[in-house]
């Protein structure tokens, strides 16, 4: 027996999820496979920033228009997610650092963007008393914020089988044919579905689904580490990252410190293994005390990395297929996918049901990994 739906989606991280909540709210009929289980990867063990600041130019109107959907994100999926809106900074350490900030603040505004500042010494103090002391100010979304990662996909996924979505899993790919006008999908157990649409939000894995339709893309594997301190009395409330380190450092509701950044661990695809790199740990554990010198002795509880797709130039790959009717694309996060996946949600259910969208995605689309026509030269003339 065949399985049929309007749209079948591949992949059970928050952006599969997103896109099966949005197409059921606008009366689709949806199956979601998730070879694993729901957050299985990255989705569910990320650093849960929720972020428009210092955004790749090509998403930062897509990540503002996104945070109209973490402002109501209970109404949207019955769950505030844990999120707290209470900003994010980028610590400057020197000059030239702030000079940074500045340019970057100048080019954000410049594109029509008023969401990021810049603040001296005095209002970094202010509003983070423990920071070290050589630091010179920073750059700011006030309104940024973080939320939990795995309990976020898994009240997206709630809301989406509420709505008549079909979530299967442990139901991987292993094939994708073309049935007339429609995909079948059969899948590692057998079972065979049918739509004309298929959603690939597979992750790490999304290159292998896009290769079987013709797309062809360069992904990288990703495995970003992360690490939980022990409990502290409460002393932050932003989320904190540098310009001159990779860190990315706030304090849970519960009081411990998850520090992450991108430092890297090992991925492994075909077992779907990480394992940790604990020279680059111990990077992200001394960028902390650089910059927050209480932390000097605090006690490591726990560390973890994720499988992750990265593309090239570090920006998602969002938008139809174009070898093929009927494949949408939604991957390629790179590290930075957590605040985007409502609105990407939105953005594949708009090109599924209305066959395109008013949310700002140019530059996100496949195309622009395919080789440009060479210039017409003139060639010299023989003397």
């Amino acid at each position: 027996m065949t399985v049929e739906a309007d749209v079948i989606i591949v992949g059970g991280g928050l952006h599969g999820c997103s896109s099966a909540l949005h197409l059921a709210q606008r009366g689709q009929r949806v199956v979601l496979l998730e070879r694993r289980h729901v957050g299985r990867h990255s989705s569910g063990i990320n650093a849960g920033g929720v972020r428009t600041l210092n955004r790749d130019p090509a998403e930062i109107g897509l990540s503002v228009a996104g945070m109209e959907l973490w402002r109501r994100i209970e109404e949207l999926v019955g769950d505030d997610c844990a999120f707290h809106a209470h900003g994010q900074i980028r610590i400057c350490e020197t000059e030239a650092d702030m000079e940074k900030s500045a340019r970057r603040v100048a080019l954000v505004r410049g594109m029509g963007f008023q969401h990021e500042e810049l603040i001296g010494r005095d209002e970094l103090r202010r509003l983070v008393p423990a920071i070290a002391p050589h630091c010179v100010g920073g750059h700011i979304v006030r309104d940024d914020g973080a939320a939990d990662p795995y309990r976020t996909t898994l009240a997206f996924a709630r809301r989406a089988r509420s709505l008549g979505v079909d979530l299967r899993e442990g139901e991987g790919l292993a094939r994708l044919d073309r049935a007339g006008g429609d995909w079948l999908v059969v899948a590692e157990s057998g079972r065979r579905y049918r739509a004309p649409v298929v959603v690939n939000a597979a992750g790490a894995w999304a290159g292998d689904i896009a290769a079987m339709v013709g797309d062809r893309v360069d992904l990288r594997v990703r495995a970003s580490m992360m690490m939980a301190t022990e409990r502290m009395p409460r002393f932050l409330d932003p989320v904190i990252s540098a310009v001159s380190r990779k860190l990315s450092f706030k304090q849970s509701d519960a009081g411990t410190l998850v520090i992450g950044g991108g430092q890297q661990g090992v991925a492994d695809r075909t077992t779907e293994r990480t394992r940790i790199n604990f020279a680059n740990l111990a990077r992200s554990a001394e960028a902390a005390i650089a910059l927050f010198p209480l932390m000097q002795g605090v006690r490591l509880v726990r560390s973890w990395c994720g499988i992750e797709a990265e593309t090239v130039d570090h920006v998602p790959v969002l938008g139809r297929s174009i070898a093929a009717e009927g494949i949408v694309h939604s991957f390629g996060y790179s590290g930075h996918g957590f605040q985007l996946g409502p609105i990407c949600g939105a953005v594949v259910a708009d090109l599924i049901t209305r066959g395109g969208t008013n949310l700002p995605v140019a530059g996100l689309s496949l195309d622009r990994f395919q080789p440009r026509p060479a210039e017409d030269v003139p060639v010299a003339a023989a003397h």
